[in-house]
């Protein structure tokens, strides 16, 4: 149970029901993320509603220190102010995969008082991939959000303490990880760990002690290599050289009282009259970035991102997104009406009408582009001396929670070229396979045969 409870809070963020396992999409997004030394973090308390459901987001999303302190906050400032971190050296999702009781083998789990207390915590979330820098500072934090200093603890001096459910108390719990190769294998490291979880936790239950505990580690215990790097047998080609990782900069995020629009892109390029700029690093993670001009109500929006100098001019970008209710679906939906570009006192105008979906959702798209082999999904009524391209584009301007997108309405549709072509060459072969046995099975043999030692046989016809 313990496998199939935490990745299913993996999968929606909270919960309590557990389901099935889903390694298969676990170990891929584990793999994709070890290189960069992210470590997951489980949480849960004994108070109830300290956490929303939390929204998907891309895959491989990685949760950065801000996002982390807006799933953290809520729980110190609502929730009990008696905080048990349990700090293992090592710990990576891969081990829930391993350890975890995989393919309904529960008995085998090394998890099972981590997964009863999920089931039975009122409030819990998992998240998969934190970042190590956020991890590194998590204990600090919790010092200067509690006002109190980090106390190391162990099952004996717990049983001692005397914990009040008004002051503030910070437990550091430190659980061991040992490799393969030392004197103990991990699935053994890690079942005692939990069993000392499971005796913490039962001693604060005996006591009735409300609590919030979380379980992550130093770093990850396994690190995924790229394998051109894996020496021996994978045949490696000559002068072959290791792909870099795409950088990931934060979105551009609109605030007032609060995060209103969310947008980012892999790169944004435009071009003036056919020469191309790359405007990437000037619009995420940029500090100074020029947001006059946008604004934010629940059912209209502007995004305005203003460059000075670009192409020897003030240029400036707006995305205007508004949000209407459609009673056939009985939900809101939003749609970016059009994208300007304002340049010396003229004014470009795209149509984006297919960017578009339920408010409750980001939009997600592979290409946002004025040219045609990129989609050609900014339309212009009049030629333009100026085109776009947005790759990998994400935007989202309502129900916009913290500083992470809800979940993405792709543009993708669900029958793709691809899907087509194979549906149609399955017919085609299902055709051919029904139509080859209908035309054996109708074959009729003679039931007349000439003799020739008598005389011929005239047949009129075959019954």
């Amino acid at each position: 149970m313990m496998a199939a409870t935490v990745v299913s809070r993996i999968r929606t963020g909270t919960g309590r029901a557990p389901v099935m396992w889903l390694s298969l999409s676990l170990v891929a997004v584990a793999a994709a993320v070890a290189t960069e030394q992210q470590v997951p973090l489980v949480l849960w308390s004994s108070d109830r509603n300290l956490w929303a459901p939390v929204a998907d987001t891309h895959e491989g999303h990685i949760t950065s220190d801000m996002q982390l302190s807006t799933y953290l906050d809520p729980a110190l400032e609502l929730g009990p102010r008696n905080v048990l971190l349990f700090l293992q050296d090592k710990l990576s999702i891969e081990d829930f995969t391993a350890y975890g009781g995989v393919f309904g083998n529960k008995q085998d789990s090394a998890f099972s008082n981590l997964e009863n207390a999920l089931d039975l915590a009122p409030s819990s979330l998992v998240l998969p991939a934190v970042d190590w820098y956020a991890i590194s500072t998590l204990t600090t934090y919790l010092q200067e959000k509690l006002g109190a200093s980090p106390l190391h603890v162990d099952l004996a001096t717990l049983k001692e303490l005397k914990l009040n459910a008004s002051l503030p108390a910070l437990l550091l719990i430190r659980l061991p990880y040992t490799a393969s190769s030392g004197l103990m294998a991990p699935r053994e490291v890690l079942t005692g760990n939990d069993e000392v979880i499971g005796q913490v936790l039962s001693t604060l239950k005996s006591e009735d002690v409300p609590y919030t505990a979380a379980l992550t580690a130093v770093r990850p215990s396994r690190v995924a290599r790229d394998i051109t790097m894996v020496a021996g047998g994978l045949g490696r080609q000559l002068l072959q050289t290791q792909v870099a990782s795409p950088a990931i900069h934060p979105p551009v995020s609109y605030n007032d009282t609060a995060p209103r629009i969310l947008f980012w892109a892999q790169n944004f390029s435009v071009a003036y009259k056919d020469e191309w700029k790359d405007l990437t690093s000037l619009t995420f993670g940029v500090e100074n970035l020029n947001l006059t001009g946008s604004f934010w109500n629940d059912s209209f929006a502007m995004l305005s991102l203003t460059y000075e100098p670009l192409f020897g001019a003030t240029v400036t970008f707006k995305f205007i997104l508004a949000s209407r209710f459609y009673p056939v679906s009985a939900r809101y939906w939003f749609a970016m009406e059009r994208l300007e570009i304002h340049s010396n006192g003229s004014v470009a105008h795209f149509n984006v009408s297919q960017v578009t979906g339920p408010s409750i959702y980001s939009f997600h798209c592979e290409y946002v582009s004025s040219v045609s082999k990129k989609g050609n999904l900014l339309v212009t009524n009049v030629p333009s001396v100026w085109q776009m391209t947005l790759h990998n584009f994400q935007i989202q301007a309502f129900n916009v929670t913290g500083e992470q997108f809800s979940y993405a309405s792709d543009c993708a549709g669900f029958f793709s070229p691809g899907i087509w072509m194979g549906l149609l060459t399955t017919l085609f072969m299902l055709f051919i396979f029904t139509y080859g046995p209908h035309m054996i099975l109708s074959l009729k043999t003679m039931d007349r045969f000439d003799d020739h030692k008598g005389p011929t046989i005239t047949l009129t016809q075959i019954v």
